[in-house]
């Protein structure tokens, strides 16, 4: 801005965007000066490079409002854990599935891990199972995302919210 400017040739655009056409840099600071107003350059790499002339503290203004909004409206998305053992009953399994499909409402991924402790690893077959059941009782509420995979020790599965379309 200003004096930073360091281009000899610019476009320039007035401060109700109207452009005034190209000009030595000279010209375009008397006129910002004129009108009590900041040069900035808002294309550099154009060729030739574009400058507007504002009020550079309302411009840098409404730039951090405009970031504020959109970081307002974005929505940030956890991932929620739930352990499930090779033989869980039935209930217990229900139960996971519940809380699982509240977060899933909530809008938050859902990481469910089923560990395999001592000689359990024999029985991965079971485990599968038991993770297929999980997101067969999830369904209505929740997509598999990754299906079951080993992590070491782990079954890990990562399940999303159902978007509605």
């Amino acid at each position: 801005m200003n004096e930073e400017i360091r281009d000899k040739e610019l476009r320039v655009i007035d401060s109700d965007g109207t452009q005034l056409g190209i000009m030595s840099l000279d010209e375009a600071m008397n006129l910002a000066i004129e009108k009590k107003l900041d040069l900035v350059n808002i294309a550099p790499t154009a060729k030739p490079p574009v400058c507007k002339i504002l009020d550079y503290g309302k411009y840098r203004y409404e730039l951090q409002k405009k970031e504020k909004e959109a970081k307002k409206k974005q929505k940030i998305t956890q991932v929620k854990e739930i352990r499930l053992s090779t033989f869980i009953e039935e209930h217990d399994l229900v139960v996971k599935a519940n809380n699982a499909a509240k977060f899933l409402k909530e809008g938050d991924k859902v990481k469910v891990s089923l560990r395999f402790k001592g000689r359990e690893k024999d029985y991965a077959s079971k485990g599968q199972a038991v993770m297929a059941k999980f997101a067969e009782t999830i369904s209505e509420s929740g997509v598999v995302e990754k299906k079951p995979e080993f992590e070491g020790r782990s079954l890990i599965m990562i399940l999303a919210p159902k978007t509605d379309k």
